[in-house]
């Protein structure tokens, strides 16, 4: 079943390039189906990108699911058009009173800074608290999924000694959990991030529980409230050359970066990168789609308000 977008979004022609199947607003109406309303607060600077990547995911399933992105009111983005952001995004206060079933909420440059030192700190976690009795189940990613997990419950982030940036083998602590159904024992993530969340943190508190880790990357895969909310420190959704893009920028700007890890054939920036994490991907996004969107939400989404904390299946 496609994804249905906004018409006229720049990501219906890329991904139409790559042969996956999106659906306007239009031709969607036409069908008597009720779509999965998913909410993507999108904090990443380009966000035409971080709309492609998300929405090729999102698209890769059988359900019907249909996109809405959400920008800040309190903060005005510097890298992409706010013509663009007008016809594509709506602000917070124009969805309060809306529910939805899944929410993904992205990373940000801004994980040097101190949280509360972000410009944008407050309105966030105001979106945080509001998607705890308005969404069914959250995915916070990297920089999103330390906020949250530092708003919610105290955990604080570690700087790391050098930028992390490449593509590390994972493994599931519960093979059998089902966001892990379909995976195999090994699998891989890319990773972009200056900061981390230790272990020993994540551990010290009783109603978080960590869900995949690495012997290089450490934490990537947490959980809370039963799957209400999930924290990826990893960027599953990446493109092939997110990271190369990323890498280039660094070395141009002057800043001493390491080579992406066990990414370019070789090792080698001049060679194209191995690409090994998007059917991981896939079943990462479909599995969430499933066991803990569309098994658990309301047919009513006003009824998300009066759910309990999901069961945790395996």
């Amino acid at each position: 079943m496609p994804v249905k977008i906004p018409d006229n979004l720049p990501a219906i022609e890329l991904l139409k390039e790559e042969n996956i199947f999106v659906m306007s607003e239009l031709r969607a109406d036409i069908q008597d189906i009720r779509p999965m309303r998913v909410l993507i607060l999108n904090l990443m600077p380009i966000k035409i990108t971080t709309e492609t990547d998300f929405v090729r995911l999102l698209s890769n399933n059988p359900l019907q699911v249909e996109v809405e992105f959400l920008r800040l009111d309190s903060h005005t983005s510097k890298n992409t058009s706010e013509e663009h952001l007008e016809q594509f995004y709506k602000g917070f206060s124009a969805v309060k009173n809306n529910y939805y079933d899944g929410m993904i909420i992205t990373g940000a440059p801004v994980e040097l800074l101190k949280f509360e030192e972000v410009n944008y700190w407050e309105e966030a976690i105001q979106i945080f608290d509001w998607a705890r009795t308005h969404v069914t189940s959250t995915l916070y990613i990297c920089w999103a999924s330390q906020a949250a997990l530092y708003h919610f419950y105290h955990i604080q982030k570690t700087e790391l000694a050098e930028k992390l940036s490449g593509v590390f083998k994972h493994t599931a602590t519960e093979k059998g959990y089902p966001l892990f159904r379909g995976f195999d024992d090994e699998f891989f993530i890319p990773h972009s991030r200056y900061t981390t969340i230790l272990k020993s943190e994540i551990e010290s508190k009783k109603d978080v529980t960590i869900l995949s880790e690495s012997e290089d990357a450490g934490i990537a895969i947490a959980s809370s409230r039963g799957g209400r909310e999930f924290y990826l420190t990893g960027h599953s959704e990446y493109a092939p050359l997110t990271l190369h893009t990323e890498y280039v920028r660094d070395v141009e700007k002057g800043i001493d970066v390491a080579i992406p890890q066990n990414y370019y054939r070789g090792d080698d920036p001049e060679n194209a990168p191995l690409v090994c994490w998007t059917g991981h991907a896939n079943l990462l996004f479909n599995n969430w789609l499933n066991y803990f969107v569309y098994q658990e939400t309301p047919f009513d989404l006003k009824d998300v308000e009066k759910l309990g904390e999901l069961k945790n299946n395996n």
